[in-house]
């Protein structure tokens, strides 16, 4: 089997790829020896497809360094040590121990995230949707940003992250441009996609970011994969992958929960249970209270938690997380929350009981966020109001940024359709 990857183009981008590179190619015999013969179309050969990529773009840089202890949860660059000769015991020594109580910083950048996540999605959504500057279907996770947001600040450099559509703030907190996500969504040149898709199907392997799989489930065999590599590098790094509660009765969903808890792999599953798969309800997809019931079948804990309470989801996925760094295994977490919206932008979900609606709002992650700070005496109002005008001139700029950027000429539209000897990826190559 044979893996071609290549890193697409974007301006500003979080790695040094301010042209498009060579394709790498990558042979996975030795995946294919532990693995048997595959087909790239099942859950064993996506396996193998996410093993391949962290194998061929080796260790994810620039990441957040949650432990930091000067900078706690920001981005720093940090350069790469040699760690072919130290045991696991010696590389997760200092990363192994269940995060505590967010400091300060943590705390701040909590609401700056979700705030700023919700954001940029009502711009999507409501404005440049609404204008036809975004074309096809628009998904987004208004309340929900909370699982996104607490799970992501638990990562930190060498950790690799497979985002659902839902989960515009992973790619935020893991360092991708918000200018970057605006211009891909209005299918700018000089963006991951160079055009050709829109919605939030990118990845970056510098950043650990790997895209979603549109048939929903397709991911989870990947991370495995992914895990897979980590646990053989000896690191102390893991894998957290996103997925809804309508994508848990997809089959590759259960191989791929089987095979992590089967090879104890450093994955961690989070599931964004929001209510409704399109239009089915819960109570019509499963004969359970809690998918969290299913994890023991894989012989991995699972949990139920508040998906709209930041600090819940920071605990758990920290124990999560905390629990594949030392090798004892995947874990599930089932953070239940409500979708505020219709499945995507042109669904008025009117099948939604109202009731539940307003029931949810209540429940709104940014304000019981925004409460807590304010009950501690971390923010004041004012500098809430302060938050709000910063979001809003960053948000403008990013989009105005977005906006200038050229549209790709019609004659590209073939270009890298077929690997022929004037690609663009190998002419930028000087190939």
């Amino acid at each position: 089997m044979v893996v071609w990857l290549w890193d697409l183009p974007a301006r500003r981008w979080g790695g040094p790829c301010g042209r498009p590179r060579a394709t790498t190619r990558v042979a996975t015999t030795e995946l294919e020896e532990q693995s048997g013969n595959v087909d790239e179309n099942t859950a064993q050969g996506q396996y193998v497809v996410g093993a391949a990529l962290v194998a061929a773009h080796g260790q994810p840089q620039g990441l957040p360094l949650q432990n930091s202890r000067n900078n706690p949860g920001m981005l720093m660059k940090t350069k790469r040590k040699d760690n072919k000769s130290r045991s696991l015991d010696a590389a997760v020594r200092t990363r192994t121990t269940p995060a505590k109580a967010p400091n300060i910083a943590i705390l701040e950048r909590m609401l700056y995230s979700l705030k700023l996540t919700r954001e940029a999605e009502a711009r999507i959504e409501q404005v440049l949707y609404r204008q036809g500057k975004i074309v096809g279907g628009v998904y987004i996770g208004r309340g929900q940003e909370a699982i996104g947001v607490g799970s992501a600040l638990q990562l930190i450099e060498g950790d690799v992250v497979l985002p659902s559509h839902r989960d515009f703030s992973s790619f935020l907190i893991r360092g991708f441009s918000l200018a970057d996500i605006f211009a891909n969504w209005m299918a700018r040149a000089d963006t991951p996609t160079r055009g050709r898709d829109n919605t939030l199907h990118i990845g970056n392997m510098k950043l650990g970011i790997i895209p979603i799989i549109s048939p929903l489930g397709g991911t989870c065999p990947v991370a495995c994969g992914v895990a897979m590599v980590l646990k053989w590098r000896r690191q102390g790094n893991v894998a957290l992958v996103h997925l809804g509660e309508g994508t848990t009765s997809v089959g590759q969903v259960h191989e791929a929960m089987n095979m992590a808890g089967v090879m104890k792999l450093p994955v961690i599953f989070i599931c964004n249970n929001n209510g409704y798969a399109f239009s089915t309800p819960v109570e019509k997809q499963f004969a359970i209270t809690n998918l969290s019931a299913r994890a023991a079948a894989y012989g991995m804990p699972g949990k139920t938690i508040d998906g709209n309470d930041v600090l819940a989801v920071y605990r758990a996925a920290g124990e999560a997380v905390s629990r594949g760094r030392r090798g004892a295994g995947p874990s599930f977490l089932e953070c239940k929350t409500f979708r505020m919206t219709g499945h995507s932008a042109h669904d008025a979900a009117e099948y939604v009981p109202a009731r539940l609606l307003q029931a949810w709002a209540k429940k709104d992650p940014i304000q019981r966020l925004e409460k807590h700070l304010l009950a501690k005496r971390i923010m004041t109002k004012q500098g809430l109001a302060d938050l709000d005008r910063r979001i809003q001139k960053e948000t403008d700029a990013a989009l105005a940024d977005a906006e200038a950027r050229p549209l790709p000429r019609g004659e590209t539209a073939l270009e890298g359709v077929y690997c022929e000897s004037d690609c663009w990826w190998e002419k930028s190559a000087g190939g």
